[in-house]
């Protein structure tokens, strides 16, 4: 007999598969994020955390964007066998994307900058667009929302609040590197770049790998709200 899981738990899973799809779009050290240690570094963390304020904003509207699209076809999906294929294919573009980031030199993509320090409001805007014209970032919530079953149009109340969790999650990232690069400040260098991009990229891969090991052998159930 299948026991229905308290509304309580069915949020706590919302919330925390949203926290940790926007810690996992925000992670990589892409080009906002070097250009948000960049700005802690040379004008002070708060306007390095408002870099990552901008940052998660755009995020959190391609998640939208992302979202709307995949509600219209997760009806079809029900079938037990495509859900399983959709998993699998989340867990093997996360891992994909995981190997991207452990490989690649964030620094060859730089972008610069000044040492004048603006308001900053003028650097929370500048941090948006360097975001949102990265349209790879929708390819990365198309993978996590499919590994975990994130998209659910029958639980609408439960998936408004972890929508809502994902730019909080973003920020508490932001907030945690700003603060650690300010506290680091005169240690850090360019090879501390590279060493959270390759951490980074290291987790993903492992994460992504228990997740679809996980899925392959039937070793967890995410819950079925239809």
């Amino acid at each position: 007999m299948d026991m229905q899981l308290p509304i309580q738990l069915d949020i706590l899973d919302f919330i925390f598969k949203g926290l940790l799809i926007g810690i996992i779009a925000s992670a990589p050290m892409g080009p906002v994020g070097i250009l948000c240690v960049q700005r802690t570094l040379n004008k002070g963390r708060w306007y390095g955390f408002i870099t990552g304020v901008g940052a998660a904003i755009s995020d959190f509207l391609y998640a939208l964007i992302v979202g709307l699209g995949m509600s219209f076809v997760m009806e079809p999906l029900q079938n037990p066998a495509y859900r399983f294929i959709l998993q699998i294919s989340g867990s093997v573009l996360l891992m994909l994307f995981g190997i991207y980031c452990f490989l690649s030199n964030p620094m060859k993509k730089m972008h610069k900058s000044g040492n004048i320090k603006g308001t900053l409001l003028h650097n929370g805007v500048t941090a948006f667009f360097v975001t949102i014209s990265n349209p790879l970032i929708i390819f990365l919530m198309m993978a996590t929302f499919a590994q975990f079953a994130f998209v659910q149009p029958s639980r609408v109340p439960e998936m408004i609040i972890g929508f809502a969790c994902i730019p909080i999650g973003a920020l508490l990232w932001w907030y945690g590197l700003t603060w650690l690069i300010d506290k680091i400040r005169e240690k850090f260098d360019v090879n501390g770049i590279l060493i959270i991009n390759k951490v980074i990229g290291a987790v993903v891969i492992l994460f992504s790998l228990i997740m679809l090991i996980g899925t392959v052998f039937n070793l967890y159930h995410l819950p079925s709200y239809y």
